[in-house]
């Protein structure tokens, strides 16, 4: 019997075990999925009657019943067993994607980041009004980047930080089920909110033409990815948000509502996600913009 060896590691779906050869290759691997009462997958319908479940995928089937023997310490639940999916267009394009054109690992309010810490030696640094301002804009995105992210397990993917062309950028793109959403974040840091028409008043400032930015970022991811996509934008921290009247394809929400998001739809298939995914993480899709 060959003597195979196994080893865990994060795979993108969670969990996974590899199982190697004694010279390092790997001949199957197990991904580890927890379900519910009812069976169902985060994010996925459910194929089982509860508890655990998780696929084993085999390259070398003459090696079936070795594998299950290495693995049989680790399974818990029932398992499907089969050779490796095959890969999607998606997956393709996510391979060949270099990780400097990849948006994915992108933080929530990156670019703000990159601001913030910024040393003397490292260019001009923030004053400490600018600094203020940036911070309270850094943890509302934080705060909407955060609830856009538990949406992934209702079948979401979330950029954040989206560069356009003209130093502009979108804070977070949603792509799911429901649609694709663009979404502009307005941090209120406890000031009253005032939104009539496509003016946004923020305490005692004067009118901002927010929302014709919020929907001409909208326009703009629609044109690079060629598909519809629905302005958004998301108000943190307002003391009092007051709406009397938006345009009727923008949707304001405040942190607490990006939830109801994941009841929206449908409008694209589990396929069409992925692929309008993995071309909106590419940096060079943006360029067309």
């Amino acid at each position: 019997m060959t003597r195979l060896r196994v080893v865990p590691a994060r795979g993108e779906s969670g969990f996974r075990l590899y199982v190697s050869l004694p010279d390092g290759r790997h001949v199957a691997w197990y991904d580890h999925e927890d379900t519910g009462a009812d069976g169902r997958a985060a994010g996925g319908a459910g194929t089982r009657s509860g508890g655990d479940s998780g696929r084993i995928c085999l390259v070398h089937e003459r090696l079936r019943q070795e594998v299950l023997a290495a693995l049989a310490p680790y399974i818990t639940g029932g398992v499907t067993v089969g050779p490796p999916p095959v890969p999607t267009a998606a997956d393709l394009a996510r391979l060949a994607l270099h990780p400097d054109d990849d948006l994915a690992p992108n933080r929530p309010g990156e670019a703000l980041h990159g601001a913030l810490d910024r040393g003397p030696g490292a260019g001009r640094a923030p004053g400490p009004r600018v600094r203020r301002a940036a911070l309270a804009r850094l943890a509302a995105e934080e705060a909407v980047g955060g609830a856009l992210d538990l949406l992934d397990g209702a079948g979401w993917r979330i950029l954040h930080s989206v560069p356009l062309p003209g130093a502009d950028r979108v804070d977070h793109l949603a792509v799911g089920p429901g649609g694709v959403l663009a979404v502009h974040t307005l941090a209120a840091r406890g000031r009253r909110v005032r939104i009539a028409g496509l003016a946004v008043r923020t305490g005692r400032a004067g009118p901002e033409p927010l929302l014709r930015r919020t929907l001409r970022r909208a326009e703009r991811a629609s044109h690079a990815l060629a598909t519809g996509v629905r302005p958004v934008l998301a108000v943190v921290g307002a003391s009092r948000l007051e709406v009397l009247g938006a345009p009727e394809e923008l949707r304001i929400v405040t942190p607490p509502d990006l939830g109801a998001l994941a009841r929206l739809g449908p409008v694209h298939k589990p396929a069409d996600v992925e692929t309008l995914f993995a071309l909106a993480r590419d940096r060079r899709t943006w360029l067309r913009t």
